[in-house]
């Protein structure tokens, strides 16, 4: 998660071989491909080709090409589609789509359309679709309304789209897109193949790991929620927030999310961590690697999520609470301060959050209860 090795000379330096490069229609400046081929989106792929991608054996024609992915109810017969069920699978048979992957139940099904046979259908179509349907990317180059300090450092191929700020010291890794009025503060650090998206905020101490997205409006590295009263006055003032915000590799965040910074030491989101958009994490959360947190949940300070946890959207979580591996929080769950929730593969439920069969068991329990009171 260290700063990545840049080529480039300091920023004064960058701008100056920038000029040299041709201008777009808007005035941005282009960075010359390494390659100096580009990538067209929709490129079409033959069904082998795609079978190997994603892992998935192929039964019927391979020479096919396929260039898009849609739904069963739109397909094309260019479009490929994916079955997780019997069901699916006799819709997908009667659509116009080209090319069907789905699960080893399809292996001796009768069909006229290749099928690309899956142990995980689903997972196997995601990386089909990566192949088909490349994603969109901004030319490399600086916008001429970005406003960029002289000491930053951008490596290879970067993008800085219209209105972007960036501040003093930052460092960017190659091929990284800025989003338009995008603002990055000073000693940032974004690693190599990121995407921060239109009007995200990221304040200083913070740093990205590689292939980080960050979607619109999104705030990190903001001061925490932290104040201490004086029982003399009853004036609250404001505890120090000097930490920091670590961000792991392949994480990717809302739009509208908080990440606060650390008080005195550190925020940290590990690697693979999903965040879903109006996600708020207070400061000196430890997020563990490959957690996923749905809409609308808020993680208050000091909280530790461990790896592998699954959190439904509109959670609670207090302060100094553990969330042990693999638990699984279900939607508008509630955890009190302090609380220890363990039991990997466990779906917890209710405020205070209890395991699944605990809540319905006290559910019905209320429910006899009030039965016996009207009667």
């Amino acid at each position: 998660m260290g700063a990545p090795p840049l080529e480039d000379a300091p920023r004064g330096r960058a701008l100056a071989l920038l000029s040299a490069k041709p201008k777009d229609e808007r005035g941005g400046h282009i960075l010359e491909e390494k390659s100096g081929t580009k990538r067209k989106d929709g490129m079409k792929q033959s069904l082998k080709a795609i079978a190997q991608a994603c892992g998935a054996r192929l039964v019927g024609d391979g020479a096919g090409e396929i260039g898009g992915i849609a739904g069963i109810g739109s397909a094309t017969a260019e479009d490929l589609v994916f079955a997780e069920t019997e069901k699916a699978l006799a819709a997908a048979l009667r659509s116009e789509a080209g090319a069907i992957i789905a699960g080893e139940f399809a292996a001796s099904a009768k069909s006229s359309k290749p099928l690309l046979i899956a142990t995980e259908p689903r997972l196997a179509f995601v990386r089909a679709a990566a192949l088909v349907r490349p994603a969109r990317r901004r030319e490399a180059g600086v916008h001429s309304t970005a406003v960029i300090h002289e000491s930053a450092r951008l490596g290879r191929q970067v993008s800085v789209a219209p209105y972007a700020v960036i501040g003093e010291s930052v460092v960017i890794g190659e091929r990284s897109r800025i989003g338009p009025g995008a603002c990055i503060s000073s000693k940032v650090e974004i690693g190599r193949d990121c995407f921060v998206d239109a009007h995200v905020t990221i304040y200083s101490g913070t740093r990205l790991g590689d292939r980080v997205t960050v979607l619109s409006n999104s705030v990190l590295g903001s001061d925490g929620f932290g104040y201490v009263r004086d029982a003399a006055t009853g004036r609250y003032e404001k505890f120090p927030q000097a930490g920091r915000l670590e961000i792991g590799d392949d994480v990717e965040i809302g739009a509208g999310c908080t990440i606060d910074r650390g008080a005195l030491e550190a925020t940290v989101i590990a690697n693979g961590v999903k965040i879903d958009n109006l996600v708020h994490v207070g400061h000196n959360v430890v997020i563990g690697e490959n957690v996923v947190i749905a809409a609308q949940t808020g993680v208050s300070g000091s909280s530790v999520i461990e790896k592998n946890v699954l959190v439904g959207g509109q959670v609670g979580i207090a302060d100094h609470v553990r969330i042990e591996e693999g638990a699984i929080l279900g939607a508008q769950s509630g955890i009190p301060t302090k609380k220890v929730i363990r039991g990997k593969g466990v779906v917890f439920w209710g405020t205070p959050a209890r395991p699944i069969r605990e809540y319905l068991k006290e559910l019905a329990a209320l429910a006899h209860l009030a039965k016996k009171e009207k009667e």
